[in-house]
């Protein structure tokens, strides 16, 4: 497993990320841990989850005990006020049966009231508390994600990124390299429209310090993307042509 540092972080996280956002669906608890511990011992070591999830922030944090330590965890939470923020974490920390988190995100995939000034501050008296080490912000947006970045105070950036990925987007992420931002690709299947791992698993492996959350639900799939992420198809003319369909395909 290759390891990539997440910008001005220093973060170093496996080069397949872990999204357990959907770890509750999962039929069995014990199916899920089997899951997570196979990811573990392939050497994945950065899961990241939401707030909005608690059932799976709960699942993940049973899988992780015992070895919490060896691991980069992240979480994020989309609160619209200081206190609710606190509280949230909070909550996260109790059910990920830790003391802190190594990424915390301010998800801004929906509208928010709170100010930047507040949500730094906080940011800021959480990592004084030692309750996170780092922080960063999530969002669909690249105009949004554009406009924080001109903020120069998160350490990553957690946007989608996949083959069907435009200019736009591609021009976030190398600002991200350019400013020394770490750099979260999620969405690495379109939400699970896209079908094909090796495609997709070829793309990414082209963006170095792009790293993608595959939001891995069963251990055929979780194969497939450890297989691909070791043996990435060639990037030839066939490559590019399939590529070309897919997003022609979707276009």
């Amino acid at each position: 497993m290759d390891f990539v540092g997440l910008g001005k972080s220093n973060l170093l996280v496996s080069r397949v990320g872990f999204g357990a956002q959907s770890l509750n669906e999962i039929d069995t608890e014990e199916n899920a841990a089997i899951l997570i511990h196979k990811a573990y011992d392939a050497g994945i070591n950065f899961f990241d989850i939401s707030h909005s999830a608690l059932e799976s922030e709960k699942r993940l944090g049973a899988c992780l005990s015992g070895i919490r330590q060896n691991v980069i965890l992240a979480t994020k939470t989309d609160a619209t006020t200081k206190k609710e923020i606190l509280s949230e974490l909070e909550e996260s920390l109790f059910a990920l049966q830790t003391d802190y988190v190594d990424l915390f995100q301010y998800d801004f995939s929906n509208e928010t009231s709170i100010s930047f000034e507040d949500l730094k501050e906080t940011f800021i008296l959480l990592k004084e508390r030692k309750k996170i080490r780092h922080f960063g912000f999530s969002t669909k947006s690249t105009v949004i994600a554009d406009m924080l970045l001109n903020k120069n105070f998160f350490e990553c950036a957690q946007i989608p990124f996949n083959l069907l990925t435009d200019e736009t987007t591609l021009a976030i992420m190398e600002r991200c390299k350019k400013d020394d931002v770490g750099f979260i690709a999620m969405q690495p299947l379109y939400g699970g429209l896209i079908r094909d791992i090796p495609l997709a698993e070829g793309f990414l492996h082209q963006h170095e310090t792009a790293v993608p959350l595959w939001g891995v639900r069963s251990l055929e799939e979780l194969n497939q993307i450890l297989y691909f992420n070791e043996h990435p198809p060639v990037i030839d003319e066939k490559f590019e042509e399939e590529i070309k369909k897919v997003r022609l395909f979707f276009s």
